[in-house]
Formats: structure tokens, C-alpha cells, sequence
């Protein structure tokens, strides 16, 4: 009778850990040690797609993608020896043909003698855990980029603000200006979720938050979204314009006016025409040497594609600028393979930059602006600033630089075709990043690496670098 109770209690919890097993949605399976599948649960058919039929008698190995085969062959090894392998994740193929992301645990199935005769494998999709992993690290370099970004454009902003100002209280107010305009052009995005932002706002906001109800201002034109870095770029332009209106021109006198106004460029959708207009301003003149404002709506507009002409009228200044509405993202891209860069030539020192020419390749146009400032003031002659891949490989046809600095992200644009082409021609570079090194192409991640934002000092410890291997002999 105590036997009977005992089979019967043994009958019970083997239907119970059966239950267990064909409920699991994990996969789990049990093979010989020869690797052949012995058992396979509705976990394993949801998983990887084989009915039990299927897949019974059948090697395990055609789970298994053929570069991890030596693997599989690791782990029996293992279990032969009565070793358990707990949690470790690796790629397993369906039916289909996808790959998919487990986690296996592997414990090793021993008959009445403790013999190792087998083993059972638990293994759980972890596909969807893989992609969120993935794309919180995509949003966390792009973040860190962004932040770098904004932090070189902010450093490139004071450096310009500095050479230009006549005085420390001249500095303090016109990089304040400028700083408070970048925040409220993010205050913007943010308040849209970064999805763009309203040309009518943008502008208003700038000019000040009445600038609808003055009657001495006009605003007018269609509905226009911007995105990204042309936000930034425009909100700059829009508050060198509304400063020096305030200092000198329509927004310094009663009687005055201004109008902004904006359209569809003809035959070009997606261009804009924006142009500022003041009137019953007297005694305009030009200026005899452009400022930093003047530069800075030039030198930005041009690096997008964008043109400006600025006229000054006997009765008030006119700004006209064009430029493309659909703005490129600064995305980041994964690197891939790319060629060995050409070996460094043994540097020499160098005491002077006089004479030695460099290409930028730098899309933000403000900190390229700044960058070539301070190269002209090193003794460099620039002889192309680019903003794209296309833009610098023309340069490179045309010319032959002594070295150059490379930005390792054009609005999302792989720069490996301009690294590999100044590598063949052995011309000295460097990369500068808001990115890490891992994002540097491969084969050019040893390379000297500028990370954004860079001191000076750091910029010229990279450059004299650079120029000691351009004066070396060939």
C-alpha cells in the first residue's frame, strides 16, 4: 500500500514538472552528447518556429549559426566533463532563417549511476531585450553628441564673441545675447518635443515676445516648420539682425519700422526666402569691416547651401537670405570597415604654421567659422572649409593640403571615403568627435582624435603633430 502511495505521489509530480515544461515559454530541450535533440517543448516551436516532429532525431546544430559551431562543441566538451554553463547569451537560428537572441542555461543530465548521459537546455528569447539595449545606446551616444555639439558651438560662440568685442562689458553683452538665444531656440524644440518648430515663433521670439502686436512690425509669410540644427542656425542669424536693429537701426526709433517676411523660393520647394526689412532708419551706412554678425549669417548660410546679401539703403538696412527648409540630421552611423590609414611618417618639430595650408571638414558652420579664425591666427592658410563628404573630396581634387582635420560625423555622413583618400595620399589628419573612439571608422581608430569641445591648447598639441609629419621627408 506505501508503494503504491509513493509510485503514485512519484506519477504525480512527473505530470507536474511535464506541465511545467510544455507551458514554459522558454525554450527547452534536452540532446544526447552527441548533440542529437531528444525532447522539445512548445516554448522551443514558438521560439525557433520547428514543431517537435520536425525537429526530433535532428542535430542540434542546425540551431546554430555555423561561425558558433566551435562553440556548441566547447560547451559539450564542457557538460561531458558534469559542467553546468548558466546564463550566457548567444545567437540561435529559426526555421525562417532569422537570428535570434537567447540566453541559454545548459545543465548537463545524468542516468541511476550518475553518469553523464545527456543535456538540457533552457533558453529564453531575449531578442526584443537585445534591440532595447541597442537603441538605449544609439539614444545615449546621440544624446552625448548633441550635448558635445552644443557645447563646441556655445565655445566657438565666446571665442568669436571675444576676438570681436572692444571691451570686457562689450564681451559680456554680446556673448549673453547670444547664449540666451541658443536657450530660447531649444526652449522651443523642447516645447514642441524637438518634432520642429514654428518660422513665425522663431522669429518672434528673437525680435521680442510683443513683436505681433507692434504695429512698427510686420511678420508675414506661410507656415513653415523647422527642424534641427537650422533652428539654431536661423535663431543666431535672426538675433544678430534684431541687435543690431536695437543698436542702430528700426527697433532704436519710434517712427521706424521693420518687416520680416518669408516665401517659397521660385522653382525650389524646399528653399525658403526670407527677407528683413527697415525702413525710416536715417544715416545708414556700411560698415568698413564686417563683424562677427556679418560673417556669422554668411559663413552659416553657406555652409547649408544658403546665400545672404545685405543692403544698406538710405532709409534702413535689408537683409535677404535663402535657404534649405528640410535640414539634415546629425544622426550618428556605425562604423564599418574601412582601410588600413598609411603609416605615420616620423614627425619633426615644428616651431612655426606659417605657410602650411589645411582643409577643415567640419558641418557645424559656426564652429568651423571659429576653427577657421583661429587657424588663420596660427599662421595656417585655409584653403577649403568643408560641410560634406562631397564638399571635401571636390577640395581634395583640387588641391593638396598639408593637413587637414576631419570631422568624424557630417549630418549622419560616413567620412570613411575622405579618410581613406587622404590615407593613400599620406596627407596628416586628425578626426574631431562628439562621439567616442569606437565610432571612428575602422582602421583610422588610432588615429589622433580631437573630442568635442577641445581647448585650444589640446587643438594646437594635435596640430603641431599633424604639421611635424607634413614637413617630414617623404
Amino acid at each position: 500500500m506505501g508503494q503504491d502511495r509513493t509510485s503514485t505521489d512519484h506519477d504525480i509530480e512527473l505530470e507536474r514538472l511535464a506541465s511545467i515544461v510544455a507551458s514554459s515559454e522558454d525554450a527547452i530541450i534536452s540532446k544526447s552528447l552527441d548533440g542529437i535533440i531528444r525532447t522539445w517543448n512548445a516554448g522551443a516551436t514558438r521560439i525557433f518556429g520547428y514543431t517537435a516532429e520536425e525537429i526530433i532525431g535532428e542535430p542540434v546544430f542546425r540551431l546554430i549559426p555555423p561561425e558558433l559551431h566551435e562553440q556548441e562543441r566547447e560547451i559539450l566538451a564542457r557538460l561531458r566533463d558534469g559542467e553546468s554553463i548558466k546564463h550566457f547569451d548567444t545567437v540561435r537560428v529559426a526555421k525562417d532563417g532569422r537570428l535570434v537572441d537567447i540566453s541559454l542555461t545548459v545543465s548537463p543530465l545524468r542516468n541511476q549511476a550518475g553518469e553523464v548521459v545527456g543535456a538540457s537546455k533552457i533558453g529564453r528569447d531575449i531578442t526584443e531585450r537585445k534591440r532595447a539595449e541597442a537603441m538605449q545606446k544609439l539614444l545615449v551616444d546621440e544624446l552625448n553628441h548633441r550635448v558635445k555639439n552644443t557645447l563646441a558651438i556655445v565655445q566657438s560662440v565666446a571665442s568669436q564673441s571675444l576676438a570681436f568685442a572692444d571691451s570686457p562689458e562689450d564681451f559680456l553683452a554680446s556673448f549673453g545675447g547670444r547664449l540666451q538665444t541658443l536657450s530660447k531656440a531649444h526652449d522651443l524644440l523642447v516645447r514642441e518635443r524637438m518634432q520642429g518648430i514654428s518660422l513665425r515663433d522663431l522669429v518672434a521670439s528673437q525680435i521680442g515676445s510683443d513683436a505681433e502686436l507692434d504695429s512698427s512690425i510686420t511678420l508675414s509669410g506661410p507656415d513653415v516648420t523647422l527642424r534641427g540644427t537650422l533652428v539654431t542656425h536661423l535663431a543666431l542669424i535672426l538675433h544678430e539682425l534684431t541687435t543690431n536693429a536695437r543698436k542702430f537701426g528700426a527697433l532704436s526709433l519710434d517712427q521706424a519700422r521693420l518687416s520680416v517676411s518669408w516665401e517659397r523660393a521660385p522653382n525650389a520647394a524646399d528653399r525658403l526666402v526670407l527677407v528683413w526689412s527697415e525702413s525710416g532708419v536715417p544715416s545708414v551706412s556700411e560698415p568698413q569691416t564686417p563683424g562677427f554678425g556679418t560673417q556669422l549669417i554668411k559663413k552659416t548660410l553657406a555652409a547649408s547651401g544658403g546665400t545672404s546679401t545685405i543692403s544698406y539703403r538710405p532709409d534702413g538696412l535689408e537683409a535677404r537670405i535663402e535657404f534649405n527648409v528640410q535640414d539634415r540630421d546629425d544622426i550618428g552611423t556605425a562604423p564599418s570597415e574601412g582601410p588600413q590609414p598609411a603609416s605615420d611618417k616620423p614627425a619633426v618639430a615644428v616651431t612655426s604654421f606659417d605657410g602650411l595650408k589645411a582643409l577643415l571638414v567640419e558641418d557645424e558652420a559656426i564652429v568651423a567659422m571659429d576653427l577657421e579664425f583661429k587657424f588663420e591666427q596660427l599662421g595656417f592658410d585655409v584653403v577649403g572649409t568643408a560641410a560634406s563628404v562631397s564638399e571635401a573630396l571636390d577640395i581634395l581634387s583640387k588641391t593638396e593640403p598639408d593637413l587637414v582635420l576631419l570631422d568624424a560625423n557630417l549630418h549622419g555622413e560616413r567620412v570613411d571615403k575622405v579618410a581613406a583618400a587622404l590615407a593613400e595620399r599620406a596627407i596628416p589628419f586628425a578626426f574631431a568627435t562628439g562621439y567616442g573612439r569606437d565610432t571612428l571608422p575602422d582602421g583610422f581608430r588610432e588615429m589622433d582624435m580631437l573630442s568635442k569641445p577641445y581647448s585650444d591648447a589640446r587643438l594646437v598639441n594635435v596640430l603641431s603633430r599633424l604639421a611635424g609629419r607634413a614637413v617630414a621627408p617623404r
